[in-house]
């Protein structure tokens, strides 16, 4: 478990694990305890299937990367939601164990970049808000500066292939799609 035991819940979803930095990013700050990271063994099978799908070659690196991932959040995986799934309502079916599984783990919010998977109408009921992979990340940013920014150091200096000066580094997160994080990186620049 990280240093703060009472950091809110969050389910990420399949299509914020798959690009490398936002994976990263999210990671970073749950091993930071920023938030508990939480998913299921479907939404990791959906990840890697969609990783697979455009990247075949990357098999044995997938699987160790999501063994990785048990062995630093043991406490991720979410189990124990299957008779839920089909009271959910949401426009796309497939998505309902999402919610499930956010039920079960008591989050309070679904990292996603589908948002409209997850309309507001659906899963408030459950005290659950759909969020953008940049709108959390900034939010957690903005909540504890000092950890976010201590994180997003080491994150950056241990990227060595190639590394990054913090120049680059935030200019990386802009062009990653997480312009919001990139701004508030930017403001604590000299710490980065």
């Amino acid at each position: 478990m990280r240093h703060v035991s009472d950091r809110f819940v969050v389910v990420l979803d399949a299509n914020v694990l798959y690009p490398f930095r936002k994976r990263d990013l999210l990671l970073t700050f749950a091993e930071a305890g920023l938030y508990r990271a939480r998913w299921s063994r479907i939404i990791l099978q959906e990840w890697r299937s969609s990783l697979l799908a455009t990247k075949p070659q990357l098999t044995e690196s997938i699987d160790a990367q999501i063994d990785a991932m048990a062995c630093a959040f043991p406490e991720a995986l979410v189990e124990g939601f299957d008779d839920l799934i089909d009271a959910i309502q949401l426009p796309d079916e497939d998505d309902r164990h999402v919610v499930a599984a956010a039920i079960v783990a008591d989050a309070e919010h679904i990292v996603t970049e589908n948002l409209k998977d997850f309309p507001a109408d659906s899963i408030a009921r459950y005290g659950i808000e759909a969020v953008a992979a940049d709108d959390f990340l900034a939010s957690t940013f903005e909540l504890y500066p000092s950890d976010a920014t201590a994180s997003l150091r080491r994150m950056r200096e241990g990227y060595e292939n190639p590394p990054m000066t913090p120049n680059e580094f935030v200019f990386d997160l802009q062009s990653k799609g997480m312009p919001k994080l990139a701004s508030l990186a930017k403001a604590h620049f000299e710490l980065i």
